[in-house]
């Protein structure tokens, strides 16, 4: 535990969704004296990301879906693309992804290699996101996707050619945090895709 850290308070500002916290506590500062803070954190769990990629063909699986804290943030149709992912639930992070996969793409995959795990946003939201890759094929599919019924899901399923894919970052149409790590990191690290 952080000793610079005391007589931390939690109490509920909403549960309606996930769970919104007040946190009051004392830090101790810079300066050695300790200073009564006060700060609000979400807890919406952890999640899981995956990048879905095709050596053969250099094609990777993104999805879009509508997504209301960004057409509250002037984003104009509120859609963004991104790598699919997932809450955890209550399972560990490769059985919810795996899950994760096939509901929102269609491909059943069974092997998954985790890369790295981040907090998204520390200011604010406690979750850490776990992040995968994975390879997949045409002999996958098993269905359209599109996301679970009862999640009121409308889920679009896309394939780019990686370099198409990189390039939307450059003219701005991904604009997700997860999905650019995760292509930048297979920009980096995932030769095969890059001939």
């Amino acid at each position: 535990m952080n000793d610079k850290v005391r007589n931390m308070k939690v109490s509920i500002l909403s549960d309606n969704w996930y769970t919104l916290n007040k946190v009051d506590f004392e830090y101790l500062n810079n300066q050695n004296t300790w200073e009564h803070q006060s700060r609000e954190a979400y807890d919406r769990g952890n999640g899981a990301v995956v990048l879905l990629y095709n050596p053969d063909q250099k094609t990777v699986i993104l999805t879009r879906q509508f997504r209301m804290p960004t057409y509250l943030n002037k984003n104009s149709d509120g859609m963004m693309i991104e790598a699919c992912a997932g809450l955890l639930d209550e399972n560990d992070p490769k059985t919810a992804i795996i899950k994760e996969i096939e509901e929102e793409t269609g491909y059943r995959i069974k092997t998954v290699e985790k890369v790295f795990e981040s907090y998204m946003s520390p200011g604010s939201v406690t979750e850490v996101l776990h992040f995968f890759i994975a390879t997949y094929s045409e002999s996958q599919k098993v269905s359209e996707g599109g996301g679970a019924a009862d999640e009121t899901e409308n889920i679009e399923v896309l394939e780019y050619s990686f370099q198409d894919a990189l390039a939307l970052i450059k003219t701005g149409e991904i604009k997700d945090a997860k999905t650019i790590m995760l292509l930048q990191y297979a920009q980096i690290n995932l030769a095969d895709l890059m001939k």
